[in-house]
């Protein structure tokens, strides 16, 4: 019995490390803390069974500093602001510049598309810039996605659904019915999903489209 249960503390020592490992490859800061809060009330049982008293104090002082800051993150609404900016606009390439290839994990986008597009939206979170939304017109009624990015800090959602909300009534006004963008990343697909995307295939391509 002894054995089973050394082992067993053994192995939750091993998964409160790989826990704690894994919430410091986190981008989003809030899931970093819920990630390490998890690991660290395992680290705290860890260092109670094995009489250690140095790990389970230290653990147990991480585990009120993240439920602390996860409380302030919770309490605190994040400000959002979306910004209309012209192509030729120098921060634009700038911003097009230093983030080109994380960009193009995302989606692939040229300088062609900036030259081609109609509409470029910044979305400032906290006044940060933390996305970057451009558009052509597909068709009278539809607008192409040709960029949808989230800087590597704020991808967690959030920015894409305050853009598609913050800029549905300026394309509603103008006559647009809905937006499409075409991808074959899964990962963009996922997000496409949790933005309430519908699959379909235009010109057997690979297609989603959402109602503005």
């Amino acid at each position: 019995m002894d054995f089973i249960l050394e082992n067993l503390l053994e192995w939750i020592g091993y998964l409160a490390s790989f826990i704690i490992l894994i919430s410091l490859v986190m981008r989003s800061i809030k899931r970093l803390r819920f990630i390490n809060l998890f690991g660290s009330v395992l680290f705290t049982i860890y260092g109670y069974f094995i009489g250690s008293f140095p790990v389970m104090v230290m653990n147990a002082g991480i585990v009120v500093i993240n439920i602390y800051y996860l409380r302030q993150m919770i309490k605190t609404e994040d400000y959002f602001k979306v910004i209309a900016v012209e192509k030729s606009d120098e921060y634009l390439k700038a911003f097009l510049a230093f983030y080109r290839k994380n960009i193009e994990k995302a989606m692939p986008f040229t300088e062609g598309d900036l030259l081609n597009s109609s509409y470029r939206f910044f979305i400032l979170r906290n006044m940060v810039p933390a996305g970057l939304f451009i558009v052509n017109e597909y068709d009278k009624e539809t607008l192409e996605i040709t960029l949808d990015y989230a800087t590597p800090a704020y991808q967690d959602f959030q920015t894409g659904a305050h853009v598609f909300k913050r800029t549905s009534e300026v394309f509603q006004a103008q006559g647009y019915k809905q937006f499409i963008t075409f991808t074959q990343d899964e990962s963009h697909m996922k997000y496409l999903n949790r933005m309430a995307f519908k699959p379909t295939t235009v010109h057997n391509r690979k297609a989603f489209i959402r109602t503005i």
